[in-house]
């Protein structure tokens, strides 16, 4: 007999103020301020908390499509209990996954922990909710990206979410957690936009911006970040062990792409060793934290921007991670021969060192210069 709806109707629906929602039947409709209303279900089904998001009005989804979809996923489970023996274990929801996931990895010496975590903890885990993983399919992971794309994120973050989703999946069919794989993940495609980089004159103002700000860190991240292209992570966890001054080299343990060592500069080696004696003894990191878990600084986002902004530059325009652009396409425009360009950036492959190369065609105009004169010296 199907359910009779009083507040879930299409004139109090029409009704509602952004912000507004109402329920009913597990069904629940929000209005958007920019005037969309999605629907989402939150049922309980085969002893397990369901919470997904169905559609948007935009889209033409309907309340009849929330309940074909409620209806449907407790079709599936009367299926599976049908099927299984007596006994079998309830499935695993995403969010437990994910949690088990992040707190299994360290022990397998895994990469990227943090930014996995940031992705699953701010994105991954508030979308699938308790969705349990043998029932992820390629429409959910469609449902996703629209849904990420939406709230304005780009493909190149989108990706990188779902690289986190898809490490996750491996890991969950090799710890046997699952038996196959449920869904394919289709990467999006991804520009070759412009890559934002520093001048010689916008590298100075930004140092002298850092060295008069109140946050003592701020200026030794961008100055080894200048220096030597390295990511923002593998610069807030060095630890003093990991700087060998004599040969002018960083260890960097978890780079992204395997463990490395980062050549400096005679500078920035100068520069390190009296950073390092102005440290605290008996601490471990150059950026220590004691609020930290990790007990080293994690994020200076709020420092940089300012600093950003006081050097007379758009702080939504030059991020931390322009640092690393601005040392890659220095070496490329300064000549430096892109297998060495590879061998400082850590980058895994040459295909992905070659868009420095594009980057202002003052050497590329230079380089055509040499070949002119020696084919005129040669006549």
């Amino acid at each position: 007999m199907a359910k009779a709806f009083v507040k879930l109707t299409r004139p109090t629906m029409r009704k509602l103020k952004a912000g507004e929602q109402i329920a009913e039947h597990g069904i629940m409709f929000e209005r958007l301020v920019t005037d969309d209303g999605v629907f989402t279900v939150n049922v309980m089904v085969n002893g397990q908390r369901i919470h997904r998001a169905v559609g948007r009005e935009s889209d033409g989804t309907t309340r009849t499509h929330a309940e074909e979809f409620i209806e449907k996923i407790r079709r599936d489970a009367r299926d599976d209990r049908l099927a299984l023996p007596k006994g079998r274990k309830i499935a695993l929801g995403f969010r437990d996954a994910a949690t088990k996931y992040l707190a299994r990895l360290p022990g397998e010496g895994g990469k990227d922990i943090d930014a996995k975590r940031w992705r699953l903890d701010l994105h991954l885990k508030t979308f699938f909710g308790d969705t349990p993983m043998s029932k992820l399919n390629s429409f959910d992971i469609e449902r996703y990206k629209k849904h990420r794309s939406s709230e304005g994120a780009k493909p190149g973050t989108i990706n990188r979410e779902l690289a986190a989703l898809s490490h996750l999946i491996n890991k969950a069919i090799e710890w046997g957690w699952l038996d196959h794989r449920p869904a394919r993940i289709r990467r999006l495609q991804e520009g070759q936009g412009r890559i934002t980089y520093l001048t010689i004159e916008q590298c100075k103002r930004l140092i002298e911006s850092a060295m008069a700000d109140q946050n003592p860190q701020i200026y030794p991240f961008i100055v080894i970040g200048l220096e030597t292209s390295m990511r923002r992570m593998e610069i807030l966890s060095i630890r003093r062990e990991h700087v060998d001054l004599p040969r002018m080299v960083i260890w960097i343990p978890k780079a992204k792409a395997g463990a490395r060592e980062q050549p400096i500069t005679s500078h920035l080696a100068e520069f390190l060793a009296g950073h390092i004696a102005a440290l605290q003894s008996g601490t471990p990191w150059l950026f220590p934290s004691m609020g930290a878990r990790e007990g080293h600084t994690v994020e200076v986002r709020k420092p940089f921007r300012r600093v950003v902004q006081r050097a007379g530059l758009d702080p939504d325009q030059v991020v931390r991670h322009t640092l690393r652009h601005t040392a890659i396409t220095h070496l490329v425009q300064a000549g430096v021969d892109l297998p060495t360009v590879k061998r400082i950036s850590g980058h895994k492959t040459l295909i992905m060192v070659e868009r420095y190369a594009h980057q202002n065609g003052e050497h590329i105009r230079a380089a055509m210069d040499k070949l002119e004169e020696r084919y005129r010296k040669a006549s």
